[in-house]
């Protein structure tokens, strides 16, 4: 079977890292007498702010299932298996030592904000249990898209049992995985369904990407179920409840953030596969395959990890919606400059860790 490289991946990586940054940015040091819900360019930006995350664990299920496949097919997935468990775990490790102020354990402060969990660590372990699921299913394509496809709905549609999860008898390092009751900003559920959802997707490019006409069906496939995830997966879901007595399809109706969103990743992808050709080689796909490296260089400069000495530290709250605009747009060309000229690529991070271990083993 022929494999089709997908480019309009990278250039949706680029508008979610993108978007994260402005993001994060605008959200960290705007004062809090401009976030007015009523306030449309308030109410837009939080709207489109709210797709990074969606369309980041999206993606990242897409193409790590995608590389497994395609290993597959070659004949021999072992060395990936071992890349992507590597991967996953290195992701985890990353994400908790960005937490890490190292100044403050040298003064002998120690806190419980060191094993809270985020992006990485939850993109991490959900590479893992693709991993798990790959081996598990990849002779049974079938079967395997769909128990993705389900578990994918079964997470959304249980969401209101988890929403406000405590787990006050299990240490923080497995809790703060399910519950945001200790301040957990990403939790396994319901983030790995999108995650789940991508794998899926992964299995669709992988079997007909090659095919004629493929990218049209594609593309209708998309905007339908995009826009009908928006305008109707709340209304199926109250008709659900409806027939069947099953409270819990009211329940998620009535707070349906997640169908919703994975519909604005639908659309988001339909646009960016249809100027796809356009996009091949140019500077936003350069900037989708570094994602990670600018996610650690983001997160240094805004926060100040290690050192606690980040932008937050002086300028918390405290500019007018002009002044986060343009220091958001700032902060974008200097974090893809240092990117771009200083961190070489995402695998920079990846061999560091990589000789560190060679050297451990020997």
């Amino acid at each position: 079977m022929q494999t089709t490289r997908l480019y309009f991946i990278d250039a949706v990586r680029a508008f979610a890292i993108l978007m994260m940054l402005q993001g994060h940015f605008i959200d960290t040091l705007l004062q809090p007498t401009f976030r007015n819900p009523e306030n449309i360019y308030f109410n837009t930006w939080s709207y489109f702010r709210g797709i990074t995350a969606p369309v980041f664990f999206t993606i990242s299920g897409l193409v790590f299932a995608y590389l497994l496949l395609r290993a597959y097919q070659k004949g021999d997935d072992k060395p990936r298996i071992k890349k992507g468990l590597f991967r996953g775990l290195l992701l985890i490790v990353i994400g908790y030592s960005l937490r890490v102020n190292i100044l403050n354990w040298l003064n002998g402060s120690f806190n419980s904000y060191v094993l809270v969990v985020d992006v990485l660590q939850c993109i991490g372990l959900s590479l893992i249990l693709l991993v798990i699921f790959h081996v598990l299913l990849k002779k049974f394509q079938f079967l395997y898209g769909s128990v993705l496809l389900l578990l994918g709905i079964f997470i959304f549609v249980t969401e209101p049992l988890y929403r406000s999860l405590e787990m006050n008898n299990v240490p923080l390092i497995f809790s703060n995985y399910l519950s945001k009751s200790n301040g957990s900003v990403f939790t396994m559920l319901p983030w790995f369904g999108y995650a789940a959802f991508g794998a899926f997707l992964s299995i669709m490019f992988f079997n007909y990407a090659h095919k004629n006409n493929f990218k049209i069906s594609a593309l209708l496939a998309f905007f339908i179920s995009g826009l009908s995830l928006i305008y109707l997966s709340s209304y199926a879901l109250l008709k659900l409840s409806y027939f069947t007595g099953i409270d819990i399809f009211k329940q998620s109706a009535n707070y349906n953030y997640l169908f919703t969103r994975l519909g604005n990743v639908f659309i988001l992808f339909a646009v960016f596969y249809a100027f796809e050709n356009y996009l091949k080689q140019s500077l936003i796909t350069n900037i989708g395959k570094k994602t990670l490296s600018i996610y650690v260089i983001h997160f240094i400069l805004l926060y100040g990890s290690f050192t606690g000495y980040g932008i937050k530290r002086y300028l918390n709250k405290s500019l007018d919606p002009i002044e986060a605009v343009i220091g958001a747009l700032i902060f974008i060309v200097v974090v893809c400059f240092i990117a771009f000229y200083y961190v070489k690529t995402n695998t920079f991070i990846y061999t560091l860790i990589r000789k560190l271990v060679d050297r451990l083993k020997h």
